[in-house]
């Protein structure tokens, strides 16, 4: 039987320098993509779901640092105000493609932002939109998704811009609770659409991986595992019910314990970035007993993941992403 292999990654700002930039930031740049190629060529999944990319520009400089092992590509033409996006590098060939954007209907979807000025325009689309893409490894056809959800991050909105530091605590809470509003209404959007993939008994298995901005207990997390209750590490995971079907198995827990988290935050480790499976890929086995595919958060991809705090300005020029990789292989 094939084997197959994920991997996501937060990548931190991959963009190509502008055609004015100075040799300084050209030299780091190629030292970025250098990093980055050695890693993902160490690692060697057969898909890489990437965040934080400028464009398809830095891609393609990626893929010639890689030196051709990922030939095939996918880049979200939905970035957020940034121009940030995801985008895909696979081994296989992408034979579907398509974009994650906009809000479905539903009550929690009618949600409203906060503009300089008062008002409250409503929220209809992802701030960074996903992707979907479908790769065949043998005879097996793969759905992947890759989302970068909503930032914890807060931004106070400023005649001609924004601002790191609220006015006073009753606007930090107004963002906040709008924040935590639009990260849950990214969530229910990608659920909706998993949803899709997996009616009727599909076979096909599905695997959503990205940077969610919060950690697996998170409720904005726990909403895109659908039915609850057969959790790696809890009785249900190997009696098979009623919703496995429609299920989606996050594999945190299968990652060992002293290395489940991918970013430092404060000093405290957190697992944003995450990898949840169709059942299809936690099957069981002879003993009734679900197989739990190789999960790995490479937090030691290089020296020591850095502690970072709320403002972005202190990771200005740094090589080394923020992130680590997170990884799994299965067993097709």
């Amino acid at each position: 039987m094939p084997a197959f292999s994920a991997m996501t990654w937060n990548v931190e700002n991959l963009f190509r320098p502008s055609s004015g930039a100075s040799q300084e930031d050209r030299q780091q740049y190629d030292r970025k993509l250098t990093l980055l190629a050695n890693v993902i060529n160490r690692l060697d999944p057969d898909v890489v779901g990437l965040q934080e990319v400028g464009g398809a520009e830095p891609i393609e400089d990626l893929q010639e640092a890689l030196g051709g092992t990922f030939p095939h590509r996918a880049v979200s033409a939905a970035p957020d105000g940034r121009g940030i996006r995801v985008a895909f590098l696979s081994k296989l060939a992408v034979e579907d493609q398509d974009e994650i954007v906009a809000f479905p209907p539903g009550p929690a979807l009618d949600i409203h932002g906060l503009a300089a000025n008062g008002d409250t325009p409503p929220i209809t689309r992802m701030g960074r939109g996903a992707l979907h893409i479908r790769v065949t490894k043998g005879n097996v056809s793969i759905h992947l998704i890759t989302t970068h959800l909503k930032s914890k991050l807060l931004t106070f909105p400023r005649p001609g811009g924004s601002s790191f530091t609220p006015r006073d605590e009753n606007e930090r809470a107004q963002v906040a609770g709008i924040a935590l509003m639009r990260r849950m209404a990214e969530a229910v959007t990608l659920r909706t659409r998993v949803n899709g993939f997996l009616v009727e008994n599909d076979t096909t298995p599905l695997i959503l991986m990205g940077d969610l901005n919060d950690v697996p207990e998170a409720q904005t997390s726990l909403l895109l595992n659908g039915p609850p209750g057969s959790e790696i590490g809890t009785l249900g995971f190997d009696r098979p019910d009623q919703g496995d079907d429609v299920r989606l198995f996050n594999l945190a827990g299968a990652i060992a314990s002293e290395r489940r988290y991918s970013r430092v935050h404060r000093g405290r480790g957190e697992l944003l970035d995450q990898i949840l499976v169709s059942e299809e890929l936690v099957p069981h086995d002879q003993n009734n007993k679900r197989k739990v595919p190789t999960v790995e958060s490479h937090v030691d991809f290089q020296d020591q993941l850095p502690s970072v705090s709320e403002n972005p300005g202190e990771r200005v020029g740094e090589i080394a992403p923020d992130h680590a990789p997170v990884t799994a292989a299965f067993t097709l």
